[in-house]
């Protein structure tokens, strides 16, 4: 009797044990790969208040199109964010809500505006390649393979990027022009995922 009760009180602690297992999370990133997921985190942040503001500018000055195109981008910024956010949490880390400041809220051009979109997306890219080559060389290759799909997203972002301010010299600005490439930069995404489909086949 007193075996069996030892028995049964062994398995209960067992299970009590595998339950704190459960519930606290184990860390999976370093120290160092957490802070430099948190600092794309500010990027990120950084990235879709900077578009909305462009959007917003563009609205006022009758950029309908760009205005459109903007907005949705600052969104799918704010997406990015979160996903490394959750990555981050799951991971057994904490991700930090980003302190965004310095955003401009008016330019002297269209163009000024996407040189600017361009500028910014060559900077997350570079971060982005940073933070691969950190994994790989520390072989973390869970964050490496979570990073993947950023990869292939920043070469996207800077097709549209490069396209848009392309647009300028093609079409140029004077007369109806920049109603014209307002209107193509409507169709940069067809263009894109055109151009994307083919540098992947």
């Amino acid at each position: 009797m007193g075996e069996n009760g030892g028995d049964i009180n062994l398995r209960a602690n067992e299970k009590e044990t595998m339950k704190q297992q459960i519930v606290t999370p184990k860390r999976s990133l370093t120290k160092e790969t957490e802070d430099l997921l948190n600092k794309q985190i500010v990027m990120e942040g950084t990235s879709s208040a900077a578009y909305l503001s462009m959007a917003s500018w563009c609205e006022t000055k009758g950029y309908e199109t760009s205005s459109q195109f903007l907005y949705k981008h600052s969104e799918e910024e704010r997406m990015h964010m979160l996903k490394l956010f959750h990555y981050v949490n799951e991971a057994g880390g904490h991700a930090l809500q980003p302190e965004v400041s310095k955003i401009k809220h008016s330019f002297k051009s269209l163009r000024e505006v996407f040189d600017n979109v361009l500028q910014h997306e060559l900077e997350v890219t570079q971060s982005i390649n940073q933070i691969v080559d950190h994994c790989f060389k520390i072989k973390d290759f869970a964050t490496f393979n979570f990073l993947q799909w950023y990869v292939m997203e920043q070469r996207e972002e800077e097709v549209l990027a490069r396209r848009a301010v392309e647009l300028f010299d093609l079409i140029g600005e004077d007369g109806v022009g920049l109603w014209m490439i307002d209107q193509e930069i409507g169709k940069l995404e067809a263009y894109a995922a055109k151009t994307s489909g083919q540098m992947g086949g």
